[in-house]
């Protein structure tokens, strides 16, 4: 399968990629902004998508590139735009961007980013595979952490959210290793569509905090848009792992049950 390429390969994402890949002996370089120790069966090379600096380097050679990297906004776009340039001259076989469930379906400034990133990739001139995963578990767990630290827990009012386990995310990711180029792959979800306000409350029982919830509402196209499960794909809930698992995970033998 020639060596893979990994970029965001410490981040959320990339990380589980990289283990994943590693295990099953695949000849993987992650791409890095800092220099890293070796010895973990990963060749490391340093590099910024957002400035190209040391893409060439690190495309030398490659066969896959698995992009699991994020930024946010016009930077995004940008290092897409650097690594799919590289990638043409390097003579890459095959660029799997790593993409969110309904972004086309909810205007949001940052989901807008990740369309046009998508569009670059579809017209890269690049054998291209685009999946689409719904929401981890651990961006939900970011902020409801920060949340928790305020007087009150706001919840986007009707907000609707699938959530997924970011490992079965990276099981689909490295799986498309070794396989051609298929445009749009079939979307991620997780095992169950679920309310902010319902997850929100989830979390409070695993931490053994009491909040006020404070329902936000959304106004506008974007708000709908939530409430009608936009970032959702009940028809895609192929993950396996709950958001009461990762509760438990994370905060150990606290009430994690559904109430």
């Amino acid at each position: 399968m020639g060596t893979v390429l990994v970029t965001g390969a410490t981040g959320t994402l990339g990380r589980e990629v990289v283990r994943l890949l590693v295990a099953r002996g695949a000849a993987v370089r992650g791409l890095s902004r800092r220099a890293r120790p070796g010895g973990d069966g990963v060749e490391w090379v340093v590099g910024d998508l957002v400035t190209g600096e040391g893409i060439a380097e690190a495309l030398a050679g490659v066969e896959t590139v698995l992009d699991c990297a994020t930024t946010q906004g016009k930077k995004d776009v940008t290092g897409v735009e650097r690594l799919v340039e590289q990638a043409r001259r390097a003579g890459v076989r095959h660029l799997v961007y790593v993409s969110i469930v309904g972004i086309d379906r909810v205007p949001l400034a940052y989901y807008r980013a990740k369309l046009a990133c998508e569009r670059v990739v579809r017209e890269s001139g690049l054998g291209w595979t685009v999946l689409r995963a719904t929401q981890f578990h651990d961006l939900l767990l970011r902020f409801s952490d920060a949340s928790a630290k305020l007087p009150v827990f706001p919840v986007v009012r009707g907000a609707r959210i699938q959530p997924v386990d970011v490992r079965e995310v990276a099981e689909h990711v490295a799986g498309l290793v070794g396989e051609g180029p298929s445009g749009y792959a079939p979307e991620v979800g997780g095992p169950q569509v679920r309310t902010h306000r319902d997850l929100a409350e989830a979390y409070l029982r695993a931490a053994g905090r009491r909040r006020v919830l404070l329902p936000v509402p959304l106004p506008g196209p974007a708000g709908r848009a939530l409430r009608a499960g936009g970032l959702t794909a009940p028809e895609r809930a192929v993950g396996r792992g709950t958001f009461e698992e990762a509760l438990e995970r994370r905060f150990g033998t606290a009430d994690v049950n559904q109430g």
